[in-house]
């Protein structure tokens, strides 16, 4: 279960912390769609959600923000995120509105800031709440006594993220090929 400093991090937020997030597998679309839990059975989704904390937030909540430093990761289970990065230049205590570039709009399944949950890093980007969300929550210590007490389920998750890693840098090798295309003079 998260320890209190996550708790009352999100808390301070003004995220509705609403416990343990239990049968996972009640959301059966998730199952099928989400690239984190497909190709896990509802038994195996149930005990991972049972490592997670439940939360909701209504829209306009900042959900991640650009810059602070966390150790867990968010699974959309329901609603609608836009994910912005301030543009270069700007302070962070100076924010105007258009201060941001959106990045994308993720829906239920989509999982948020897996890279800073990995290696501890500052967040890229933020992510605001369009409509009501709920999402589940796993930190860095979840996913260690995970892989300690179910070691299967646990590499599973671990080649999950990898994959979606993976295929994160895939689409920005992408974007960063199409822009220096449309940059080479004529």
């Amino acid at each position: 279960m998260p320890n209190q400093a996550i708790r009352e991090q999100l808390q301070a937020r003004g995220l509705q912390v609403l416990g343990p997030c239990e049968s996972l597998s009640r959301h059966p679309e998730l199952l099928q769609f989400s690239a984190l839990l497909r190709d896990f059975t509802p038994a195996e989704a149930d005990l991972l959600g049972s490592s997670m904390l439940l939360v909701r937030a209504q829209p306009g909540q900042l959900l991640i923000e650009e810059g602070e430093a966390s150790d867990w990761l968010m699974l959309l289970l329901g609603g609608t995120v836009d994910v912005g990065k301030r543009k270069v230049g700007l302070e962070a205590d100076r924010q105007e509105p258009g201060d941001t570039t959106r990045l994308a709009v993720l829906k239920e399944g989509a999982v948020l800031g897996e890279m800073s949950m990995l290696d501890g890093e500052p967040r890229y980007a933020s992510c605001w709440a369009l409509s009501q969300v709920e999402a589940a929550i796993l930190t860095r210590a979840a996913v260690s006594r995970l892989i300690s007490a179910h070691p299967a389920i646990g590499a599973k998750l671990l080649v999950k993220l990898t994959q979606l890693l993976a295929q994160r840098l895939r689409n920005t090798s992408n974007q960063l090929v199409k822009a220096l295309r449309k940059a080479e003079p004529a």
